[in-house]
């Protein structure tokens, strides 16, 4: 294993344009649960209905109390989640010039948290909310307290119902964000896939992208996924990777002058 890692470590300082591209399980290792492991949010039913289905736009336009008593206690309560090691290596790799920026499938906040500046939601986030009806927009510092009071949150101008900028089930995901992420990782000859079951489409083909024009894939998840035969590398454990990339990064300067 030690080996490999030093394989990864490699491949970063010869990288020239790397980029990441992350999902549920980099923030395991915070506490919050992944969507699709074993133990996943969508592993079990919330009182007899599935979470797909509660988090699907039909059926938030039907009862959007549902919706708002199932995340209270995860996507309104992000700031009791620490970042992991995860996203603060991340920050540091940044903020040193290894990497370019994380494409992120997350809606929680937590790449943010742990100091990264280059940070693309694909699949939206709970930072801004709006009315449905006049499309007045509301920041998650607004929005949070009154779902924590168990309150449905409706404008203040015109009692619409209000919605978090996530990407629900049955919305389209931004296509001018879609279209950059492609671009961007299809310019990558480093892309490290992190925490990702990559099976949620359109954002699970975007990494193919990379290997397409010529560049390296590495995969650090728990499970396997589709991408892995196309992998340069593949590991299982986040939190080894991190603290072995932890311990080279502290020992290595700036690539930014």
């Amino acid at each position: 294993m030690h080996t490999m890692l030093e394989k990864l470590w490699d491949l970063i300082l010869h990288s020239t344009h790397c980029s990441v591209f992350t999902g549920a399980g980099v923030s395991t290792l915070s506490g919050i649960r992944d969507f699709r492991g074993s133990n996943g949010i969508y592993a079990s039913d919330w009182h007899g209905l599935e979470v797909e289905k509660i988090l699907s736009l039909d059926f938030f336009l039907e009862d959007p109390s549902v919706f708002y008593t199932w995340a209270r206690e995860f996507v309104y309560r992000l700031q009791d989640y620490p970042s992991s090691i995860v996203h603060v290596v991340l920050a540091e790799m940044e903020s040193k010039g290894f990497i370019k920026g994380v494409y992120t499938q997350n809606i929680d906040l937590l790449h943010q948290k742990g100091g990264s500046r280059h940070v693309w939601e694909l699949h939206g986030s709970p930072a801004n909310h709006h009315c449905l009806s006049c499309g007045a927009e509301y920041p998650y510092s607004v929005i949070a307290p009154l779902v924590l009071a168990n309150q449905v949150p409706h404008c203040n101008q015109c009692q619409g119902i209000i919605k978090p900028d996530i990407v629900f089930y049955g919305e389209q995901l931004d296509n001018s964000l879609l279209a950059k992420t492609g671009q961007e990782l299809a310019e990558s000859d480093l892309l490290l896939i992190l925490g990702s079951s990559l099976t949620v489409n359109p954002a699970a083909s975007l990494p193919m992208h990379t290997w397409y024009h010529g560049g390296k894939i590495v995969i650090v998840n728990a499970q396997s996924t589709p991408l892995d035969r196309y992998a340069t590398l593949l590991f299982t454990d986040l939190k080894e990777t991190f603290e072995f990339l932890q311990d080279r990064l502290s020992r290595s300067p700036s690539r930014l002058r």
